[in-house]
C-alpha cells in the first residue's frame, strides 16, 4: 500500500510540474539558466550518459552522487526558507488594506469640509455684491433716462426751431438742423407707442413736407414756367435750399425737372418746326445755342446746385432728347427734301456734338448702355486692316474730291453716341441709295479709265501690278462702312453690304473678266516649214507682251480682291449687330474672284499651249522612218523651248507677288502639254529604229526643259515645287517608255509583249495598238501580237505599279540593250 501511495504521489507531482509553454518561456526569461536540470524537456537517461560517457568514468560515481545530494540539500533549504517567509504575508496584507481604507475615509472627510467652506464663501460673496449690482443697474438706468431726456429736449427744441426757420426760409441752417433732428429721431423708434413721441415724429414729417413744398414754390417763383425772363443771378436762399440732402427724392427730381424745362423753353420757341433755322442745313445753330446755354449756366447757376446733381449734364441730355424728337418729326414731314449731302452734313455735325459731350461729361446720368471699346487691328496694307479712324464725313458730303485729311484715332468710349444721331437712321436709305449711285458711277469711271489708259505697261523688275482702281474701290468701301457703322449697326449695314456685293460682282466682270484678252480659234499662218527653219517664232504667240502683262495684272488684282473681300466680310461682321452677323456673307463674291483667277491662269496656259501646237503638229507629220542618223534636238523641240523661254519669264516676273498662282500655272501647263505631246507622239508612224532614238533624245530634252520651267531664264535658280516635278517626271517618263517599247524588236513576240507590260504597265489594248502602228507592223502581224497580248495580260494587278512601270532594267534582247546603251551615251554627251 505504501508503494502505491508513493507512486500516486509521484504521478501527481509530475502532473503538477507540467507547465505550459508560455509559463516555461516566462520562467526562462526571468531566471535564465544553462543547467540541464532546469530544461523543460529534461531526460534523466541522457543526463546520466552525459555524466558517465564511458565505463572508466564510473570510477568517480560516489563523487557525483555526493555532489547531487549536496545540490538537493541546498534546494531543500531554499524552498524551506521561502515557505517560511510566506507564512506572515497574508496577515501583513490585511493590515495594510485596513490602513489604506482608514486613510481614504480621512481624505473624504477633509474634501467635504472644504466643499462646505466654499459654499459658505460663495453665499457670503453674493450677499456682499448684491448691493453693488443694484447700484450698477440704477446707474445705467439713470444714464439712459438722462440721455433720453436730453434727446427728447433736443428733438422738441429742434422741431420748434425747424418750423420757425422754415417759415423764415433760413435754408442754410435748416439743412444742418434737419439732419440732426432726423438723427435724434432715430433713437425714439422704440418709443413710438408713447403719444408725445409719436406727435413729435409727425411734426417732423409735416415740417419736411412743408419744407419741400416751400422750396418748390420758391423755385417756381424764381424760375416761372411761363416767364419770359429769368432772374439775373442765383439766389443764396435757393443755393442753401439745394444743400438739403434729406428731402424727398421726388422734390429733388421736381426741382431739376422744372429748372431744365424753364432753361430749355427758349430753345423750343427758337427752333420750332416752322422756323427756318429748324432745318438740317442750319443744325449747327442748335448745337451752338446749347453750348452758349451751358456756358451761361456755369456762370450764373454753377454754384447754386450741388456738384453731385450734375445739372449741366442733365441740361445737355434733355436737350439731346428734345433735339432727337424734333429732328425726327421735321424729317418725317420734309422727307422729300433730304439729300445725301445734307444728311451727311447733319450727321457729321451731330456726331461731332456727341463727341463734344463725351469729352465734357461722364454720362453718369444716362440710362442707356455705353458703346463697347473698339479693338485696334494690326497694321496692314489692306484698308480693312488699318487702324480705324474718325472719317471726314463733312468733307465727303459737302466737297467731293477734296484730299483726305489726317485721321484722328477714334475715341475709345462715347456714352453719348447715338443720343441724337439715332433719329437719322430711318432716313439712311437716302445714304444707301446715294452710295449705290456713286459706286455705279465709280465702276463706269473705272471702265472708261481702263479703255482710255489701256492695259498696264509691262514691267520685268517688279511683280504684276494690281490695278489702281481696285485699291480705290476698297478704300471707298472702307469709308462707306465706317460712316454707316457710326450711323447705325442695324439694317442699314445689311443694305450697304448688299450694295457692296453688287459692285464687287460688277467689278469682277466688267473690269477684270471683261478686260481679259479674247482667244481666237485660228492658228493659220504657221507652217511646218516655218518651224523647221527655226525662226524667232514670236508670231506663234497669240498674246502680245502687253496682253500677257494685262492677264497677270488682272490675276494679281483678283487675288488682292479675294483677300480684301474676306477682310471686308470680317470687318462688316464686327460692325453689325450680333443678331445680324449671319446675314453677312460675301462667299459668292470671293468665288467670283476665284473664277477670275482660274480663267486668267487658264488663258496663260492656253496661250503657251497653243504656241506649242504647231511644233507638235510638225513633229507628228515628219517622216520618222526616213531618219538616217541621230543628231541634235529636232527643230520642233527648239521651237517649243523658244516659246517657253519667251512666255514663262514674263509670266513669272509679273506674278512675283503671287508665287502660288505661278506654280498653279506651271502645273496646269504640264498637265496640258504632256498628254498632248504623248498624243502627237502616237501620230508619229511609222518610226524606224533611228527615228525612235531621235524622238527619245527630243523627249529627254523636253523633259529637262519642263523640269527647269519654273526658273527658266531667271538669274536666281530655285528648286521647282515637288508637286510640279512629280507631274513632269511621271508624264515624260511615260513618253520615254513608249519610245523604248517602239525601239524594241517585235520578235520574239513573247519577249516584246512582256517588255511592253513591264515598261508601261498599260493593259489598254488601244495603247498597244497605237504602238504597233508606230512600229509599222502589218495588220496580219498585229492580229497575232494583239492576241498574244491579251493572253499575257495579268488578271489581277499584283505588286506596286510604280516599280514595275518605271523599271528600266527589265531583261531585253542583246540588240535592244546595245541600242539603248548607245542612246543613253549620246544623251549624256549632249548634256
Amino acid at each position: 500500500m505504501m508503494e502505491e501511495e508513493e507512486l500516486e504521489f509521484v504521478e501527481e507531482l509530475e502532473a503538477v510540474l507540467q507547465l505550459t509553454p508560455d509559463v516555461q518561456l516566462a520562467i526562462e526569461q526571468v531566471f535564465p539558466s544553462q543547467d540541464p536540470l532546469d530544461r523543460a524537456d529534461f531526460n534523466a537517461v541522457e543526463y546520466i550518459n552525459t555524466l558517465f560517457p564511458t565505463e572508466q568514468s564510473l570510477a568517480n560515481i560516489d563523487e557525483v552522487v555526493n555532489k547531487i545530494r549536496l545540490k538537493i540539500r541546498r534546494l531543500d533549504d531554499n524552498i524551506r526558507t521561502v515557505v517560511r517567509g510566506q507564512t506572515n504575508v497574508g496577515q501583513d496584507g490585511r493590515q495594510a488594506l485596513e490602513e489604506a481604507q482608514k486613510a481614504i475615509q480621512q481624505l473624504f472627510g477633509k474634501i467635504k469640509d472644504i466643499k462646505d467652506k466654499a459654499e459658505k464663501s460663495e453665499q457670503m460673496v453674493k450677499e456682499i455684491t448684491r448691493d453693488i449690482k443694484q447700484l450698477d443697474h440704477a446707474k445705467r438706468h439713470l444714464t439712459t433716462s438722462i440721455t433720453t431726456l436730453n434727446h427728447l429736449h433736443m428733438l422738441a427744441g429742434g422741431v420748434d426751431s425747424l418750423e420757425a426757420m422754415t417759415r423764415r426760409r433760413q435754408y442754410g441752417e435748416v439743412a444742418n438742423l434737419l439732419q440732426g433732428v432726423m438723427n435724434v429721431l432715430e433713437h425714439f423708434h422704440r418709443y413710438m407707442g408713447i403719444p408725445q413721441i409719436r406727435q413729435l415724429s409727425e411734426r417732423v414729417k409735416a415740417a419736411q413736407t412743408e419744407l419741400g413744398q416751400q422750396i418748390l414754390a420758391d423755385f417756381e417763383e424764381a424760375f416761372p414756367s411761363q416767364g419770359t425772363k429769368r432772374p439775373g443771378g442765383p439766389s443764396n436762399v435757393l443755393r442753401d435750399a439745394c444743400l438739403i440732402n434729406i428731402l424727398d427724392p421726388r422734390i429733388k427730381q421736381e426741382i431739376i425737372k422744372k429748372f431744365i424745362k424753364q432753361h430749355l423753353s427758349e430753345y423750343l420757341v427758337l427752333f420750332q418746326e416752322n422756323q427756318d433755322v429748324a432745318w438740317l442745313d442750319k443744325i449747327d445753330r442748335r448745337y451752338a445755342w446749347i453750348k452758349r446755354q451751358l456756358v451761361d449756366y456755369e456762370e450764373k447757376y454753377g454754384r447754386m446746385f450741388p456738384r453731385e446733381w450734375y445739372m449741366a449734364e442733365r441740361i445737355a441730355v434733355e436737350f439731346c432728347h428734345i433735339t432727337r424728337t424734333e429732328l425726327a418729326k421735321i424729317m418725317r414731314t420734309r422727307a422729300k427734301e433730304i439729300e445725301v449731302k445734307l444728311l451727311l452734313f447733319a450727321i457729321q455735325r451731330t456726331t461731332n456734338f456727341e463727341g463734344f459731350l463725351a469729352k465734357r461729361f461722364s454720362g453718369c446720368t444716362l440710362t442707356d448702355g455705353t458703346l463697347k471699346k473698339p479693338e485696334s487691328p494690326p497694321a496692314s496694307t489692306n484698308p480693312f486692316l488699318e487702324d480705324e479712324a474718325a472719317p471726314e464725313m463733312e468733307e465727303l458730303a459737302m466737297e467731293k474730291g477734296d484730299s483726305e485729311q489726317p485721321k484722328k484715332p477714334k475715341a475709345p468710349d462715347n456714352p453719348f453716341h447715338g443720343i441724337v444721331s439715332k433719329c437719322f437712321e430711318p432716313h439712311l436709305y437716302v445714304y444707301i441709295e446715294s452710295q449705290d449711285k456713286n459706286l455705279g458711277e465709280l465702276i463706269d469711271r473705272f471702265v472708261a479709265d481702263f479703255k482710255a489708259q489701256g492695259p498696264p505697261k509691262p514691267s520685268m523688275d517688279e511683280g504684276g501690278a494690281v490695278l489702281p482702281s481696285c485699291a480705290d474701290l476698297f478704300v471707298y468701301y472702307k469709308k462707306c462702312m465706317v460712316q454707316c457703322s457710326q450711323l447705325s449697326t442695324g439694317e442699314p449695314m445689311i443694305a450697304l453690304t448688299t450694295i457692296f456685293q453688287k459692285y464687287l460682282q460688277e467689278y469682277a466682270w466688267k473690269i477684270l473678266s471683261g478686260n481679259l484678252p479674247k482667244t481666237t480659234s485660228s492658228s493659220g499662218g504657221l507652217t511646218i516649214s516655218s518651224l523647221l527653219k527655226e525662226k524667232e517664232g514670236s508670231e506663234v504667240a497669240k498674246f502680245t507682251l502687253e496682253e500677257l502683262c494685262l492677264i497677270c495684272s488682272i490675276l494679281s488684282t483678283a487675288e488682292y480682291c479675294l483677300a480684301t473681300t474676306q477682310q471686308l466680310e470680317e470687318k462688316l461682321k464686327e460692325k453689325v449687330d450680333v443678331s445680324l452677323i449671319e446675314r453677312i456673307n460675301l462667299s459668292g463674291e470671293m468665288d467670283t474672284f476665284s473664277t477670275v483667277i482660274s480663267s486668267s491662269i487658264q488663258l496663260l496656259v492656253q496661250d503657251l499651249d497653243a504656241a506649242c501646237d504647231p511644233a507638235l503638229t510638225a513633229m507628228s507629220k515628219m517622216q520618222w522612218q526616213n531618219v538616217e542618223h541621230v543628231g541634235d534636238q529636232s527643230p520642233y523641240v527648239t521651237s517649243v523651248i523658244l516659246h517657253i523661254k519667251q512666255n514663262v519669264p514674263i509670266i513669272r516676273d509679273n506674278l512675283a507677288s503671287t508665287r502660288k498662282y505661278f506654280t498653279q500655272f506651271c502645273i496646269k501647263f504640264a498637265n496640258s502639254f504632256i498628254p498632248k505631246f504623248i498624243t502627237h507622239l502616237f501620230k508619229c508612224k511609222p518610226i524606224s529604229m533611228v527615228g525612235a532614238e531621235q524622238l527619245l533624245l527630243d523627249t529627254h530634252s523636253l523633259k529637262m526643259v519642263l523640269l527647269d520651267l519654273p526658273s527658266i531664264g531667271s538669274q536666281v535658280v530655285r528648286k521647282a515645287p515637288a508637286s510640279y516635278t512629280k507631274i513632269v517626271v511621271k508624264g515624260m517618263t511615260r513618253a520615254e517608255m513608249i519610245l523604248k517599247v517602239v525601239m524594241a524588236p517585235h520578235e520574239p513576240l513573247v519577249v516584246f509583249v512582256d517588255n511592253y507590260i513591264k515598261l508601261l504597265t498599260d493593259c489598254n489594248t488601244e495603247t498597244f495598238q497605237k504602238i504597233l502602228d508606230m512600229k509599222g507592223l502589218k495588220r496580219s502581224e498585229q492580229s497575232s501580237t494583239l492576241e498574244l497580248f491579251r493572253q499575257r495580260l495579268p488578271t489581277p494587278p499584283s505588286g506596286p505599279e510604280g516599280s514595275s512601270s518605271l523599271s528600266l532594267l527589265a531583261p531585253t534582247p542583246e540588240q535592244e540593250s546595245s541600242r539603248i546603251r548607245k542612246l543613253e551615251k549620246l544623251i549624256k554627251k549632249r548634256l
